[in-house]
């Protein structure tokens, strides 16, 4: 299964709020394969469409993997029904590298989405499953780790990621 390129900010493609996807379309099926496989090389816990171009209601989830027991999500048009607790975890972003903000989140997510056979699934996440969940709906609505940092660690990100660019170009 081909790899593919993960965006990274500032892409625009990051901050667009995605469409609806269309379970059981071949199209689909396969980004999901393409996502899952990017997701494990890069190697992440979760990935959104919008991470690798696709303006798409998809996420794909995996904390398991690196302990050798691969048990891959792949979540369709995910809504939140319900949270409970909050809990403080160091995250980070294969969007954003070199970027670590300790976020409150809810410990516990009900959520309801689709497989991709287009079944609806209703499940209940806790702990780091609950955080990439809400994490990887974010990159749906188009909000970044950046929007949970302090305008300080923000601009200094920006003016870092300006700095990383240049030294490519």
């Amino acid at each position: 299964m081909p790899l593919l390129p993960i965006k990274t900010y500032p892409d625009p493609v990051l901050r667009r709020k995605c469409k609806l996807a269309e379970p059981g379309n071949a199209d689909i099926r396969k980004l999901a394969g393409e996502m899952t496989a990017t997701m494990y090389a890069a190697p992440g816990i979760g990935l959104a469409a919008p991470q690798v171009g696709e303006s798409v209601r998809m996420i794909v989830v995996d904390i398991f993997n690196h302990l050798g027991e691969p048990d891959p999500h792949v979540i369709l048009n995910p809504e939140l029904i319900n949270s409970y607790e909050t809990t403080a975890f160091e995250e980070g972003c294969l969007s954003l590298p070199e970027f670590m903000i300790e976020i409150q989140r809810p410990r516990i997510v009900e959520i309801k989405y689709q497989n991709l056979a287009g079944e609806e699934i209703k499940i209940t996440a806790e702990d780091l499953f609950a955080v990439a969940i809400q994490h990887e709906m974010d990159h749906l609505e188009g909000r970044l780790l950046l929007d949970h940092a302090s305008a300080l660690k923000r601009n200094m990100y920006r003016r870092r990621a300006r700095e990383m660019k240049a030294q490519i170009l």
